[in-house]
Parts: C-alpha cells; structure tokens; sequence
C-alpha cells in the first residue's frame, strides 16, 4: 500500500502550508523541518516535497538562508523554483532503507566543505522521501566527521525526528569511521573564536 502525502497546516486554519505531511499509514506523523547545528555548521532535514507544496518548500528554505539541497531519492518535483531563487539542488540518490556508497559520502562531505568555506552562515538541506532514514544518515556522517559520537549524533538526530535511522544503518554508522574532512575548519573557527575572547579579555584589563 502506497502513502498518501496531503499538505498538514498550523493551527487548524488552511492559511500556510508547513512542511510536514500527514501519511494515510496508521495516521503516521511526518516531522517538520529538523535543523541540525553543530560547531558552526547548519544542516536542515526535510521530507520530499512535490510540486504542489515546493512554493511553500522554497520560502521555509529561504527563511533558513539554505543555498543547497541534495536530493538522495528518487525526483518527483521539478527544480526550476529553486534554481531561480539561487538554491542549487544535488542528486545523491541511493537505496530507501540503506547506507550510501563512498562515492556520495565523498560528494556530501566536498559539497559541505565548500559550501561553508564559500558561505559560512549558510545551511545545507537535505532530503529522503520521508525525512527519517537515507537524509539523516548523511547528517550523522558529518556530524561523526565534526568529531562527534556516532551514538551521540544518532540520539541529536531522534530527539528532532522520532524513528529516524533504521538498524541496517545504525550498524553503518557504528562502523564508519571518520577521516576527520571537516575538522579543520571547525578547529579553525574555534581559534578564531577563542582569540576574538583573549582579545576581548585584553580590552577589559586595560580599562
């Protein structure tokens, strides 16, 4: 039996559409947009739009200052919209309920890398079809790459997004092992921050 994905609105009132669906399983619940923010990296977790919500899409991306969205599934909504607001869509699509290839792990971390080198306050979205399983195991590896537990950024990542990461995953995750891509810019921007302190410091001191 196939979802039936039907736009869900605040409050009752059909006024603005979110961004999470409610599925015709069981009454399953769709989480909203989850965004992941770790040592000055920002990354959002979606569900799959369609083309009849991506406006709504486009604008909830646009509050978030998102410049790229990598697509792991398969598409069903067109990308114009979002090329036109200058947010650039990435196809990194692998198989629902599995682990990526090295070959997307090693674009995912590239695109991350030089996307915040470009733009540091910018966020990074990412989606699979329902927002719970291929999207959040890329967030998980850049979060292990940032220096993280694994079992830490798999318990971030479930208290945003109830059932996320399923055990042919996790046992992924608890396997891979970080070759520290994007640590040096994290190692970086906390240099930095702790000389903007001393320099800070230095100014009371004198007064």
């Amino acid at each position: 039996m196939s979802a039936t994905e039907t736009p869900s609105f605040d409050g009752g009132k059909k006024k603005k559409a979110t961004l999470s669906f409610a599925v015709g399983i069981g009454g399953l619940q769709r989480p909203g947009p989850s965004e992941i923010l770790y040592k000055g990296y920002r990354l959002l977790i979606t569900d799959r739009p369609t083309d009849a919500t991506l406006p709504f899409y486009v604008e909830e991306l646009k509050k978030r200052q998102v410049t790229d969205v990598v697509r792991v599934c398969e598409p069903t909504y067109q990308t114009e919209l979002l090329e036109k607001e200058d947010i650039k869509v990435h196809e990194m699509q692998f198989d629902d309920g599995s682990s990526p290839v090295p070959e997307i792990v090693e674009d995912w971390l590239h695109l991350i890398r030089q996307r915040f080198k470009e733009k540091p306050e910018a966020c990074v979205a990412v989606h699979c079809v329902a927002g719970l399983g291929r999207a959040p195991v890329l967030v998980a590896l850049a979060l292990v790459e940032l220096g993280m537990k694994f079992e830490d950024a798999v318990e971030y990542i479930r208290s945003l997004r109830r059932g996320a990461i399923n055990a042919r995953q996790l046992s992924y995750l608890e396997k891979y092992r970080s070759k520290n891509r994007l640590k040096q810019r994290a190692g970086a921007e906390g240099k930095e921050q702790s000389n903007w302190l001393h320099s800070v410091a230095r100014k009371i001191l004198k007064k």
